[in-house]
């Protein structure tokens, strides 16, 4: 994202009961590498990158852009989540100027199942409604992808459309920090 609003970046680390949200350093470049070539990440997201590729591609410090959280547990990089603002190209937006922070999110396999992306993205989400008063965060992922599906469920993503893109149908929903009224 080229800006998150009028928000300064990076933010101080977000902590969480297990997990330290952060900006990107040298030291993640490998578990980038691990990340991006990663045939189970990549399964949903066109495929992996092949791991040469990313070892000559890849700058010192990956990812060091505003919006850009590596998320660590006992000091290693375990994921990164990444808050974008869509541009007016993407079909699907909520607001009649597209522009809304998008949700994003890769973790390596080895972290999957053990609730760190559900504790990381609701931290992020929390971090941006606090910076970012009532303006609402959307999601898109492939319908096919079960973990994505129950995640965004547990977050309190709403759907908003299915549509078919990228050769399979995917699912778009929003997330607003504001509750509304009863």
């Amino acid at each position: 994202m080229t800006e998150v609003g009028p928000v300064s970046w990076p933010p101080a680390p977000i902590r969480t009961d297990r997990l330290v949200l952060r900006a990107s350093e040298a030291r993640d470049r490998a578990a980038f590498v691990e990340l991006l070539a990663s045939p189970e990440v990549g399964a949903y997201l066109g495929g992996p990158r092949q791991h040469a590729e990313l070892e000559r591609a890849l700058p010192g410090t990956p990812g060091r852009r505003p919006g850009l959280f590596v998320i660590e547990l006992d000091g290693a990089m375990i994921g990164t989540i990444e808050l974008n603002r869509r541009d007016a190209e993407h079909r699907s937006h909520v607001g009649p100027d597209a522009g809304e922070a998008e949700l994003g999110y890769l973790f390596l396999p080895r972290a999957w199942g053990r609730g760190y992306a559900t504790e990381a993205c609701a931290a992020a989400l929390g971090w941006f409604a606090d910076a970012l008063p009532g303006e609402p965060v959307v999601l898109c992922t492939h319908t096919a992808n079960g973990r994505s599906m129950r995640l965004a469920a547990k977050l309190g993503f709403t759907e908003v459309r299915r549509f078919e893109a990228w050769g399979a149908e995917q699912w778009f929903g929003v997330w607003s920090p504001v509750t509304p009224p009863a």
